[in-house]
């Protein structure tokens, strides 16, 4: 019975993940407007899912002010990165964090823990929509959509190695208390698979990329994946919740399904960037 329920839950996980591919792959080759709306409709479901691991009271998220900026705010940062101003990103950021202390200190009185409900918003904010504003960024810049597919490759190949070499050679946990099924194999595997990714790239569609290069952006962006992933199942198991969510059969919620994708993009973003 349990053999048969994992065996349909890698059915229903390979039939999501196909049928999302051509509105990815669409939505990265357009570019502009379309792949902005696809990254903000992302980040508005994140954030959701994400006050919902995160917020034990409770209360409808649409009732709370706080929250209701930082979706604001969280929209804000994708439209600075689709109108190709990063400069004003930090301006978005600042007013959030000044609104949302100012609706806090009217509540102060009636709920002491309303601070903790700005901090978790600002945390959020930072973790969801300003790290995918960043593809935003990386997708108008030179090669745009060759190093998001990269990245997309690197993680998704990462995310599947990890997961079957860990099923079938898995002896060592990499983190028992955050997530007892990964495994130090796993994460090996998952490293490897990203690092032929990252190679098959260079020789096929890089050729100007050096080795170096391409062995650094390959690893980095794996391994922040991996801590990517721990950090959200971190998030679930405090809060004793298995999954963000369930608009995606076989993976979850979306948050589940990016949550690697979170912590690469900056890496991803640094590099390619301001190093490669």
């Amino acid at each position: 019975m349990v053999l048969k329920k994992k065996s349909q839950d890698h059915l229903k996980r390979w039939i999501t993940g196909l049928a999302a591919l051509p509105v990815l792959i669409g939505c990265v080759v357009a570019g502009g407007t379309l792949f902005a709306c696809l990254v903000a409709l992302a980040a508005l479901v994140s954030l959701w899912e994400y006050f919902r691991i995160v917020d034990p009271s409770g209360a409808s998220l649409f009732k709370q002010p706080v929250i209701m900026v930082g979706y604001a705010a969280g929209l804000g940062l994708i439209l600075c990165a689709h109108a190709g101003r990063p400069d004003i990103m930090g301006v978005v950021l600042g007013l959030n964090v000044v609104i949302a202390g100012f609706l806090s200190l009217r509540r102060f009185a009636a709920d002491r823990t309303v601070l903790e409900s700005v901090a978790r918003q600002i945390q959020g904010l930072c973790y969801i929509p300003l790290s995918l504003s960043l593809l935003v960024l990386l997708r108008s810049a030179a090669d745009g959509v060759t190093w998001i597919f990269l990245l997309c490759a690197i993680i998704f190949a990462g995310d599947t190695a990890a997961l079957y070499a860990g099923t079938l050679w898995g002896r060592h946990r990499l983190s028992p208390t955050i997530s007892p099924g990964k495994t130090l194999e796993g994460s090996i595997a998952g490293l490897l698979a990203g690092l032929a990714v990252g190679s098959a790239a260079k020789m096929l569609f890089l050729p100007g990329w050096e080795w170096p290069a391409c062995i650094l952006f390959s690893i980095a962006v794996g391994i922040a994946g991996q801590v990517g992933d721990l950090f959200e199942s971190s998030l679930k198991r405090a809060s004793n919740v298995k999954d963000s969510g369930s608009l995606l059969p076989g993976h979850g919620g979306v948050l589940d399904r990016i949550d690697a994708l979170l912590f690469a993009a900056p890496v991803a973003f640094g590099l390619r960037m301001y190093f490669l």
